[in-house]
């Protein structure tokens, strides 16, 4: 059963169906800034901006949001694992069963030909290491689900729909998909660096 969900995402399309689904298991939605204003906007109540949940501000300009413990804990720690689970205790940490992120658009910003400074002001950080935290964690304790692309918001909600969970095998290759997203977003970044000084 899906309890709490992580979201941030650049790209909002269709996010409105995974909402939708969400609330109708009753989780709790943890967001970055920008996602949580979205998601409130759909009229959906039970959310947590990230700086809430962890109790650290977002830095000046937004380059640190999810960058914190309380975010990849709830990741990667094995809930299990009874130290992994003392640990979690004592510290604050929830798990996250779901994580939901697309990337800060780098490959549109490279397309319509952006100086250095706009191209690396697009370069995601937090968005690749929650992806690569919550895939690893699917292979490792197979207890959360990550989710890279609108166009995979469809099986996951009927997935959801089902019985409020996400199957092993679905969860296996949603991981696969996840670390094949990052490998194309650092492909792209090394692409455009390339050309550009090359």
């Amino acid at each position: 059963m899906i309890e709490r969900a992580l979201v941030s995402v650049s790209d909002k399309a269709g996010l409105e169906s995974l909402v939708d689904a969400l609330g109708k298991l009753g989780a709790e939605i943890v967001a970055s800034s920008g996602t949580a204003a979205k998601i409130r906007e759909m009229g959906y109540g039970n959310v947590k901006e990230v700086s809430e949940y962890t109790g650290h501000p977002e830095s000046p300009g937004g380059l640190l949001k999810t960058l914190h413990p309380k975010i990849h804990g709830g990741l990667l720690l094995d809930r299990d694992d009874p130290a992994h689970r003392r640990y979690m205790e004592r510290h604050g940490i929830k798990p996250f069963d779901l994580v939901v992120v697309n990337l800060s658009p780098f490959e549109a910003a490279a397309g319509r030909g952006a100086g250095l400074r706009e191209a690396a002001e697009n370069i995601d950080i937090g968005g690749p290491t929650m992806i690569r935290a919550a895939a690893k964690a699917a292979l490792l304790h197979d207890q959360v689900a990550v989710v890279v692309d609108p166009s995979q918001y469809g099986e996951v909600v009927e997935a959801l729909g089902e019985d409020g969970s996400i199957g092993r095998a679905l969860r296996r290759r949603l991981a696969v998909e996840a670390f094949r997203r990052t490998a194309e977003y650092d492909a792209a970044i090394c692409v455009y660096l390339e050309r550009r000084d090359g």
